[in-house]
């Protein structure tokens, strides 16, 4: 039972549990912002979260995560957390997550979106290059979980027409294509070993032109010029 003054709307039962905090309406789009090669999802994700003005609806928490939080405002909060404003949601991860916990956090997203009703997954990442320093406009990909989704990211990504993708968003991508969730994974060309904003802003742009959004991604490109 939720404790008294709980605003807990609604919890997933399983090794990973999203704590719904507050509602979201239905047809929402849900991105994705886990950490992986240079960090793209999670900078990119906050800088969305942040641009938006997105508030705290909800946490993702399991016993198979580090056993870590996070300090914002001096105030301690869960390392993985959902925010929302109107008809979109983002899951920013401040935290790796374990090998153990990854086959799990797919599988609870992905069923937590389906039953929220999400009209969209969007999963943010990147793609190591060796020769990303040559790079000055890195490109984003697209894998789509259905062909009529290639029309979405037109003009925004270039498709994934070969090729393999690990991770997370891979187990994703194939149970959203299995369950029938419409869900895209933005891929951009990123370092490996170091966070690169550039390739975050590149992220950020095709889904401002995805999604119809306005993020500023002049900052992002600032500090990106600045590791380079």
């Amino acid at each position: 039972m939720p404790k008294k003054g709980s605003t807990t709307c609604g919890q997933t039962s399983g090794p990973v549990r999203i704590v719904q905090k507050e509602p979201l309406p239905r047809k929402f789009i849900l991105m994705n912002g886990l950490p992986d090669v240079g960090l793209v999802g999670v900078v990119a994700g906050s800088q969305i979260v942040s641009s938006l003005e997105m508030k705290e609806v909800g946490t993702v928490e399991s016993e198979l995560f580090p056993p870590l939080i996070v300090l914002h405002d001096g105030v301690p909060k869960s390392p993985i957390r959902v925010f929302g404003k109107e008809k979109l949601a983002v899951i920013i991860a401040e935290t790796a997550i374990p090998a153990g916990a990854v086959y799990p956090i797919a599988d609870a997203i992905v069923n937590w979106a389906a039953s929220a009703d999400a009209d969209l997954v969007l999963s943010i990442g990147g793609m190591a290059v060796q020769n990303r320093q040559d790079i000055d406009s890195p490109k984003v990909f697209a894998a789509v979980s259905n062909k009529k989704l290639s029309k979405l990211v037109d003009g925004a990504a270039e498709i994934l027409g070969e090729g393999y993708i690990v991770g997370a968003y891979a187990l994703m991508l194939k149970k959203c294509a299995e369950i029938g969730l419409p869900a895209i994974a933005l891929l951009t060309q990123s370092f490996y070993n170091y966070p690169d904003p550039e390739a975050a802003a590149a992220a950020v742009s095709s889904v401002n032109k995805i999604l119809g959004l306005n993020v500023d991604t002049s900052e992002l490109l600032r500090k990106g010029e600045e590791i380079r």
